[in-house]
């Protein structure tokens, strides 16, 4: 599959940044995510972190959620919000990949990837950008000490996704807690160094390959404790599928990737 953006989707984009710019851009990739949109949006930019951009990597929701966002960007965020329109439901790893190229084409510093959803608390990127100072990788953790997933989860799931890390680290090796944490920082220069190419899974395996590719390359990697929760609107991308891609893709990721 062609990863790379044709150029009519790159067309009014946020302009290309300095160098010397501390650019934060958070990649967030959506499907029928026009509920949550104004208020991830309205959320990050609260923040007031400096030099702060949002890339909406949206798969042509049927919703109008890229519409939406290229609007929002135009008439509320003076173009500090850009939109990659793609040209169907192509996927979480194709979609990130994308996102993370042209964040690293753009000049950002540091490039953040997270749902849409709330699952993931978009106040901890505060605290990702102190820890990064010590590191190249920053994970948001729901595995590590003091981290956690929402209470409403049924004990089935918690095992399964606990499970599904401890499996993942034993054969690949991870020494991260949190294999497939969809809430990671990057730095630029450290991003930039993983042969992006090579990962071709989705969902949860993605998340995987990217620890790995991590780890492999020895780059510095911190977790921080999180609270994951469910989201409250919209409706939820797992499924079945996912979770069994992602346990036999893990076999592919430690015989491919290096």
């Amino acid at each position: 599959m062609d990863n790379k953006a044709s150029p009519s989707s790159l067309l009014n984009l946020f302009p290309m940044s300095h160098s010397s710019s501390k650019v934060l851009t958070v990649v967030i990739p959506t499907y029928n995510e026009k509920e949550n949109l104004p208020k991830i949006l309205e959320t990050l930019f609260g923040l007031e972190v400096d030099e702060l951009q949002v890339l909406i990597v949206d798969d042509n929701s049927p919703d109008g959620t890229g519409s939406l966002a290229e609007q929002l960007g135009r008439e509320k965020y003076e173009g500090r919000v850009a939109v990659l329109h793609r040209a169907g439901k192509l996927g979480l790893g194709t979609a990130y990949i994308e996102g993370f190229r042209h964040a690293l084409a753009q000049g950002a510093a540091y490039v953040v990837h997270m749902d849409a959803d709330f699952s993931h608390d978009p106040a901890v990127i505060k605290q990702f950008l102190e820890l990064v100072k010590e590191a190249e990788v920053v994970v948001g953790s729901r595995y590590t000490k003091g981290g956690s997933v929402d209470r409403h989860w049924s004990l089935f799931r918690k095992l399964l996704s606990r499970g599904a890390s401890v499996y993942t680290r034993l054969v690949l090796g991870l020494k991260v807690e949190d294999t497939t944490a969809g809430f990671k920082l990057f730095r630029a220069e450290a991003l930039s160094l993983l042969p992006l190419e090579q990962i071709h899974c989705n969902g949860y395996a993605f998340h995987i390959a990217m620890a790995y590719l991590s780890q492999q390359y020895g780059l510095k990697i911190v977790e921080t404790p999180i609270y994951f929760r469910d989201r409250t609107l919209g409706q939820s991308k797992m499924s079945v599928q996912i979770m069994i891609e992602a346990a036999w893709r893990v076999w592919e990721v430690k015989f491919r990737l290096h």
